[in-house]
């Protein structure tokens, strides 16, 4: 085998693991009975697989029986698909700590800058089909044409019994026949609908019970959110995890957090898109001793519509009030309270009752400005985008670098496995792939391996 070859930083890596520790069961074989396979075998062919894109355990199975490297790093061992599809399922809670200490790894060997994090997300499909996917509306939709088309069955039916049809009593049978298909589909969506509305969930998905349907681009997909955190230093993926939340609003300062803390840092600067505005989760950051750049998102209809945007209302914190476009002071303060999130509304009655540009402001009867009360969190971070405004193109091509990777060169863009915290230990087994994938190129096999024995 040769020196420089992946296989041997992957024999050296996992048998410095502690996979007891690290969760897998039967690290440690009992004395009675027949043992197993060594979960680190099992681990050094997963580990393998992913690097080499090969997941499918039956492709798994074939690999070790063919492939030399494999023979080699297995000596000889040759495990059936199935032994080694439940390796993957019993162990899902496992991966994350195997893929933490790579991380440590790459720490040692100062592969991170530690001084910038680029967040973002990515939806992956899962196994589920569009068709076995429903919310609520789409629930309530077919069970009215069901009801809509047995109405019509039912007219046609009574229309055959009295004799003014024409079509006889074959067209009757199909008929009834017809009905009922459509009052079973109707049954099952009801039932669904109802389980719906008592759990409290937006949807439901037949195949995969955790997938959820979200937007990835242009088109709506059946599958899960993965969320990354990537140094900017040399694109590593220093956190990562899965969730089946729709969108990526709320799920900055947990993200940043935990990369945060593996990196073994006070303070880091993260960026992010977008989809990641939202002031609670940014004043969490500040909290946390994360620096977020996060840019701003042109929400609302003020400027489609021809009015001013909250920009131009410039706010005064030391008289607490806003001066409009139209030269006036809003000091006028009403406080209110929407599912948790305090605002404060600012207006003066007395100057917009006069005022010539009055058409141009907001949209609202009585002309107020609504302000977050810890809106100066949002005002911090926009001062430090235009500080710094190259720090959003580095969020690009930093955290695109892994998506591209990942979903490209990899060829990981589905999920093969359902249930979420599957789909996660699947992931994690992604995102070291990919991460010992760069560090090779980095450093190269040699490096590595005396980074793990020293």
């Amino acid at each position: 085998m040769a020196a420089d070859s992946p296989v041997r930083f992957i024999d050296a890596f996992v048998d410095d693991l502690d996979l007891g520790e690290a969760g897998f069961h039967r690290s440690r074989p009992k004395a009675t009975g027949r043992p197993g396979y060594a979960p680190g075998d099992m681990l050094k062919l997963y580990l393998y697989g992913y690097l080499n894109r090969v997941r499918s355990s039956r492709r798994l199975e074939a690999e070790a029986m063919r492939n030399l490297e494999l023979i080699w790093l297995l000596r000889g061992l040759r495990p059936d698909y199935k032994t080694i599809a439940d390796f993957r399922r019993d162990n899902r809670s496992a991966f994350k700590a195997v893929f933490r200490a790579f991380v440590i790894l790459c720490r040692k060997l100062d592969l991170f800058g530690r001084e910038l994090l680029a967040v973002d997300g990515t939806r992956l499909k899962a196994v589920n089909n569009p068709g076995r996917n429903f919310s609520r509306d789409k629930l309530a939709r077919y069970i009215a044409a069901a009801d809509e088309r047995l109405e019509g069955y039912l007219v046609e039916l009574d229309a055959i019994d009295r004799g003014e049809d024409g079509h006889g009593l074959g067209r009757g049978e199909a008929l009834a026949a017809k009905i009922a298909r459509v009052r079973e589909r109707r049954q099952a969506q009801a039932a669904m609908l109802e389980q719906l509305t008592a759990s409290g969930e937006s949807q439901i998905s037949l195949t995969d019970r955790d997938a959820r349907a979200m937007v990835a681009g242009q088109k709506t997909t059946v599958g899960y959110n993965a969320q990354v955190a990537v140094d900017a230093k040399h694109k590593l993926i220093v956190e990562q995890h899965v969730t089946n939340a729709a969108t990526d609003m709320g799920l900055l300062a947990s993200t940043a957090g935990a990369a945060k803390e593996a990196l073994g840092v006070d303070r880091i600067a993260a960026v992010a898109d977008m989809g990641y505005y939202k002031g609670e989760d940014i004043e969490a950051c500040e909290a946390a001793g994360i620096t977020p750049y996060v840019a701003r998102p042109e929400r609302g209809s003020a400027i489609a519509n021809g009015r001013f945007p909250k920009e131009r209302f410039a706010y005064d914190p030391a008289a607490d009030a806003y001066r409009c476009p139209g030269g006036q002071l809003l000091d006028t303060r009403y406080r209110s309270v929407t599912r948790g999130h305090v605002s404060i509304q600012y207006s003066s009655p007395a100057a917009c009752a006069a005022c010539a540009i009055k058409a141009r402001c907001t949209g609202s009867r009585w002309r107020r400005i609504n302000r977050w009360e810890n809106e100066a969190v949002l005002e911090r971070m926009a001062k430090r985008l235009a500080a710094r405004p190259g720090v959003l193109a580095i969020r690009r091509e930093t955290v695109e670098h892994p998506f591209g990777s990942i979903k490209q060169w990899m060829n990981q863009g589905v999920f093969l496995m359902r249930g979420l915290e599957k789909v996660r230990a699947e992931f994690s087994l992604t995102a070291l792939a990919y991460n010992l994938r760069r560090a090779i190129t980095i450093i190269g096999i040699p490096g590595l391996i005396q980074a793990v024995r020293a």
